[in-house]
This record gives structure tokens, C-alpha cells and sequence, in this order.
């Protein structure tokens, strides 16, 4: 397939080919009878010298998969292993999905340009290969929300309807198909390393330790280098976790081929918000015992990382490893008052006060049961907020007693120079959210009428949402993380 000319500014790799072809499989793109551009996302594609792309452009990319000159020839699809709601299943890999191109943004970090409904792999097994265009609209808004509420998360780059009717039993078919592409940091993920475990492949597994540590967390790891990736990779893990948590978010398929060595969340299906405080809120229809449930997505995030330290026995300390393991709970309880105090725009008070106000917050979220995002929303600024809060929806539950330790616990945090309050998104009397009967009311005219006003119009308020929050967002900014 030829080339397209390279626009300037973009700087590509194949980094990954380095690994070997042990790790992947050259594909080739499923060709489409349509390529109708839904969305593309020019903030993302500005911060890998994309944006300069024309639409005519950006469809033979990521519609046709004209490869991006510099990068790979033919798409990969990666090889992976993973366990699927605890259950080990070897058949797994891109099925659906491939590494198109991979690039570095303007600080060097090394960014891939995964696909998602590009068509059949050797590991599609019985799938066709396919996304709905509907799950494309879903995984566009699940990013562009987690984004703005501060969580480490892929983004969706573009989204291309292709012209096909699906047969899905899990909604009205047939239905109308996409192709969507994520910009993320790195798709090596635990199920990559359990492939390797599971086939007693150590050579390799010492290459992928190798380049892992290399590649994104720029160091050779010294004298403990399957340690120093278990470590790293249990902090993001748990740090993501915590920023879920405090974003209301139920990701609902937390398997190990779905978490990421640098830590990020993506891949997104059956995920949900919840409305109110409700650990046991699931996702999927399917998780029947609720084990990804919303209280549920620490613990899950923990076994997986916990399989990971499995897989790395055999090229580290049993002891060193224990000890790197054991430093995913503290980093997720840290996360959590850190998520907790950018959410709020406040600056910590220390240890102990801070874990108070958490505790204060999630006791005061399960009594009352008010809107999730409203409490967040109402009380950025700690103290700053109390004229806002006293025309909120929800104002008697702040008047009444169960608020009176929370409202005690808040009063002597300090506003963060980032809180941001004089921005319009928090002139608002309730916050943008994404529930599921939102989400399922924006695509309804999108089915019924090809009517895409809803969708562009949450999209812009999640962007005002971001941008009132952008200050914070980059000041939990992961630390450590190069290219």
C-alpha cells in the first residue's frame, strides 16, 4: 500500500517492531463500502503534528489505513494472552484492532495509533472483526469525559462510519458500523507478559522487561529491572484506579488484557457513571457476581497487577517483586486524597487530615445519596463554594446534619491556585455528566435520524469542563513516564 506524504511536525516510529515478529502479526485493513468522517479530535491530533491533516486526508488514514509515512508499512496486530473475569484464556490478541502507526508528541513521549473495528486478525476467532457505531460514540464520550475529569486515559483520535450493517445480539440489529482509532500510551499490557509466562518463554520475556523499561519509563531498571517495572506499573495502576474512583467511573471490564503497564485506562465497552455513591453499581450486563463493580475496581486492578508479578518470577527477587507489589495499596490510598483534593481544587493539609476528609466525603456520599459529580461540582473551593452550594439542587442535603462533619472537615482547606471558580462551567447549577440515559438520548437521534446536534453539543460542554479543569489536570500529571 503507498504512502501518504508526511505532514510536517510529525515525528514517527516502529518502535514496537523491535521486539520481534514473536509479538505480533502483519495485517491488513478490512476495506470498507463507506468512509463517512464523524469525528476527529484536532487537540489530540495537533499534539502529534496530525492536525494539519485535510479530511480527505485524515479518511485515507484512518478510514483506508494508508500508512503515515516513517511508521509501520502494515499494521500489527499484537499478540496477548489475558484473564477475562479471572479465567485464563490463551485465544486471545487483536481481534479487531491493530497498531496502525506509532509517533512521539512535542515532549517525546511515545504515543500508538491503535484502531478498533478495522477488521479480522488471525485472533477473531468467530468475531467479525467489526465496531458498532455505536460503541464508537460511546468509546469517543468515555474518553472525552475521563480526560476532563483528570484520569490518565486513552484518547479517541477519529471516528469513521464505514457503511455496513452488523448483526449484534445485544442490541437492535443489524445496526450501523464504525472504525475508531485511540492515540494511547503504549498497548503492551499485562496479557502480553502472561503470553510469555504462560509458553515458558523467558528469552522473551526478558526483551519485553527490557524494552518496556527502555521505552516508557526511561531507565534499564539497574540491578532490579523486573521490580522496578512491577513498582512502576503497580503505582499508575493504582493511581488510575484512584482517579476512577473519584471520577464516578465504572470501566466494566477490567481484565488483564484491558490494563496497561504505564497505567492508562482504555478500552472502553459496558462502562457506565454511577448516579449516586453505590459500590456495587456494575457496568456490564454480564458481570453477574459484580466483580468489576464500581467499589470493586481497586481490588480488581490490584489481582491483575498481581498476575504480572506472577509472570515476572522468573527474572526478578521473589522478595523484591513482594515488596513492589505491596506498594500498589499505599499508592492507590494516596491517590485517592490526591483525586480527592484536585477535584475539589484544595491543597492538602498532610496525611492524616487529608484521609479524614476523604473518609468525611464518602460517608456523606452513601447517606445521602445526592449526584455523584454535583457534590464534586458543588464544593470546588472548599469554603469558596458555599454560595454556589446554597443554590444548588441539592442545598437541604448540605443544610442538614449528616453534612455538619464534612462541612467541619472542608473549612479549613485552602483553595489551589488552579480552582478556577470564575470559569463559566461553574456559573452552571449542575455539572455535565454522561449517564447512561444521556448517553442513550444523544445517540437516538443519531440512529433514528443521522441527527449528530446532541452528540457535538455534549462534546462542547465536556470540553468547557476540561478546560475549567485543565490547571489540575496537569498538575497530576504522571511523574516519571518518558519516552
Amino acid at each position: 500500500m503507498k504512502q501518504a506524504a508526511s505532514p510536517a511536525g510529525l515525528r514517527p516510529s516502529t518502535s514496537h517492531a523491535e521486539l520481534g515478529e514473536e509479538f505480533f502479526d502483519k495485517v491488513r485493513a478490512a476495506t470498507f463500502p463507506a468512509n463517512i468522517l464523524r469525528y476527529r479530535n484536532q487537540r489530540a491530533a495537533a499534539s502529534v503534528g496530525l492536525d494539519g491533516l485535510s479530511d480527505a486526508q485524515w479518511v485515507e488514514h484512518f478510514g483506508r489505513f494508508v500508512p503515515i509515512a516513517g511508521s509501520f508499512a502494515e499494521p500489527l496486530a499484537l499478540r496477548y494472552h489475558g484473564h477475562q473475569f479471572q479465567t485464563y484464556n490463551p485465544d486471545l490478541g487483536d481481534g479487531r484492532g491493530f497498531l496502525f502507526a506509532q509517533l512521539h508528541d512535542a515532549t517525546g513521549r511515545l504515543l500508538d495509533l491503535g484502531t478498533k473495528g478495522s477488521g479480522r486478525t488471525p485472533w477473531s476467532r468467530m468475531g467479525d472483526g467489526r465496531l458498532t457505531l455505536k460503541g464508537g460514540v460511546r468509546e469517543v464520550l468515555a474518553t472525552a469525559m475521563l480526560e476532563a475529569l483528570g484520569v490518565d486515559t486513552s484518547r479517541s483520535l477519529s471516528l469513521i462510519e464505514t457503511g455496513e450493517e452488523l448483526e449484534r445480539n445485544d442490541e437492535p440489529s443489524p445496526t450501523r458500523a464504525g472504525v475508531l482509532v485511540r492515540l494511547s500510551h503504549s498497548h503492551i499490557r499485562i496479557g502480553t507478559f502472561q503470553r510469555l509466562a504462560f509458553q515458558h518463554d523467558t528469552a522473551n520475556m526478558k526483551r519485553l522487561l527490557d524494552y518496556s523499561l527502555r521505552t516508557y519509563f526511561g531507565t534499564d531498571g539497574g540491578n532490579a529491572p523486573a521490580e522496578t517495572l512491577l513498582r512502576e506499573t503497580a503505582q499508575r495502576v493504582a493511581t488510575t484506579g484512584a482517579d476512577i474512583v473519584a471520577a464516578g467511573f465504572v470501566h466494566g471490564v477490567l481484565n488483564s488484557d484491558n490494563i496497561n503497564i504505564t497505567g492508562e485506562s482504555f478500552d472502553y465497552g459496558p462502562w457506565r457513571f454511577v448516579p449516586t455513591y453505590d459500590p456495587a453499581f456494575t457496568a456490564a450486563y454480564f458481570d453477574s457476581t459484580g466483580l468489576y463493580a464500581f467499589g470493586r475496581q481497586p481490588d480488581a486492578m490490584a489481582w491483575n497487577v498481581t498476575r504480572l508479578a506472577e509472570c515476572l518470577l522468573p527474572l526478578g527477587d521473589h522478595a523484591g517483586l513482594e515488596a513492589a507489589l505491596n506498594s500498589f495499596w499505599p499508592a492507590f490510598q494516596r491517590g485517592i486524597w490526591n483525586a480527592a483534593l484536585r477535584r475539589l481544587g484544595l491543597v492538602s493539609r498532610g496525611d492524616a487530615e487529608d484521609a479524614e476528609l476523604v473518609v468525611r466525603i464518602f460517608a456523606f456520599l452513601n447517606d445521602s445519596q445526592i449526584g455523584y459529580e454535583q457534590f464534586w461540582f458543588d464544593w470546588r473551593g472548599g469554603r469558596l463554594g458555599s454560595e454556589r452550594t446554597a443554590r444548588s439542587p441539592v442545598a437541604a442535603a448540605y443544610a442538614g446534619e449528616s453534612f455538619a462533619p464534612l462541612r467541619a472537615a472542608l473549612e479549613p482547606y485552602e483553595p489551589g491556585p488552579s480552582v478556577n471558580l470564575d470559569h463559566p462551567y461553574f456559573a452552571r447549577e449542575t455539572p455535565r455528566t454522561m449517564l447512561i440515559d444521556e448517553m442513550e438520548a444523544l445517540w437516538a437521534p443519531i440512529a433514528a435520524h443521522d441527527d449528530w446536534s446532541q452528540f457535538h453539543h455534549a462534546l462542547a460542554e465536556i470540553e468547557e469542563m476540561r478546560q475549567a479543569y485543565a490547571e489540575d489536570a496537569k498538575s497530576s500529571a504522571r511523574p516519571g513516564i518518558s519516552s
